[in-house]
């Protein structure tokens, strides 16, 4: 009977059912393209892993280079990856070159020029480390603060190490400054004066839900353990304390999925579907998904719809599958409602009604 009421539960929970949307390939040719900013209706800021910046006019296609001045380390899962335009302001992350072939998730601004733009550097993750893995890294901006979110670098307990800034969630000032609320001056005195939050792996999702303003986060496991939550002050996720229920590569274990003293996750994945993006929809296109988180997935390539409170999600629905291969970013036009995709294989979709 146990059994029974158990599969009941797991169908009611991850549910894939058909739903009424064209998708459609919008822009083809891109190399790698990692995030989508948009700049107005028509025009899109497009990064390329490999370093390249684009403005794209959603309109007549055409795809045109902008300059830059980054200093990006081309390695592994490093180089040019999230983009923000923001009151005629561009935020990137990025892989940067720190000498010695040691690289570090760094964080750059600089004024919206369609020919070129000069970034400076408002943020830097120390230590430097020679490595190819793990960067994160999305940002978003929540009153006038930017959070951004930072990769452990695959050293494990450095995520665990507030003395270090990898395997963390940063909040800074828009200039780079430090807000004197932040937790190292509150209640966590041994903490980096940036950190806000500590103990992820690799958070390739985040976003500032347009309905209780919280910001929540997307999470790679190991071999399992894929999460997706909120940002919490002083949390700590538990990295690599904890695995999430997943294990190590080599199929060792890491520790329990959660434990007493420790921010606990929304919902998790095992086996891991290789989580990437997330949106909270808001937006006339698909009004009846107002308030529910979107979640992209590189190995699963699935769009899924989550149904939650602040405490758990209530049910996970699969929107599409296989349809169009790793999905690394997801971007709601605001004005319109309408979804646009990046995926691997160098594509920006569309997906409407």
């Amino acid at each position: 009977m146990k059994i029974i009421i158990f599969i009941i539960c797991l169908i009611w929970v991850t549910e894939v059912r058909p739903e009424k949307y064209k998708l459609s390939r919008v822009i083809d040719g891109l190399d790698n393209p990692w995030s989508l900013s948009f700049i107005d209706k028509v025009k899109v800021l497009i990064t390329e892993k490999s370093g390249n910046l684009l403005v794209v006019n959603l309109k007549n296609k055409s795809i045109n280079p902008i300059g830059h001045n980054l200093s990006i380390a081309k390695e592994g899962q490093g180089g040019l990856l999230d983009i923000l335009f923001k009151d005629k302001m561009v935020y990137v992350s990025y892989s940067e070159v720190r000498g010695g072939g040691k690289s570090s998730t760094s964080i750059a601004v600089g004024s919206f020029n369609e020919r070129e733009i000069v970034f400076q550097n408002i943020f830097r993750a120390n230590p430097p480390i020679v490595s190819g893995y793990h960067f994160g890294s999305r940002i978003v901006i929540k009153d006038n603060f930017l959070f951004a979110s930072l990769g452990e670098r695959g050293r494990g307990m450095i995520a665990q190490d507030p003395t270090k800034h990898p395997g963390s969630i940063i909040r800074i000032n828009l200039n780079g400054k430090v807000p004197k609320d932040n937790p190292s001056f509150i209640d966590r005195y041994n903490w980096l004066p940036e950190l806000f939050q500590i103990g992820v792996r690799n958070p390739q999702g985040m976003y500032l839900s347009p309905y209780d303003n919280e910001i929540y986060i997307s999470n790679h496991g190991a071999r399992g353990g894929d999460w997706f939550g909120r940002v919490v002050k002083s949390g700590n996720y538990g990295w690599k304390l904890l695995g999430w229920g997943g294990i190590n590569y080599d199929g060792t274990k890491i520790g329990p999925k959660w434990k007493q003293g420790f921010t606990r996750a929304l919902h998790y994945w095992v086996p891991s579907i290789a989580v990437s993006a997330i949106a909270i929809y808001k937006g006339k296109e698909f009004q009846e998904w107002d308030g529910q988180a979107l979640v992209t997935s590189l190995k699963d390539q699935s769009l899924r719809r989550l149904i939650f409170s602040k405490e758990r999600v209530l049910k996970e629905q699969i929107i599409f599958k296989g349809k169009i291969g790793r999905i690394r970013d997801i971007k709601i036009e605001h004005k319109t409602g309408k979804i646009f995709l990046l995926s691997d294989d160098g594509a920006l979709w569309r997906l409407e009604k």
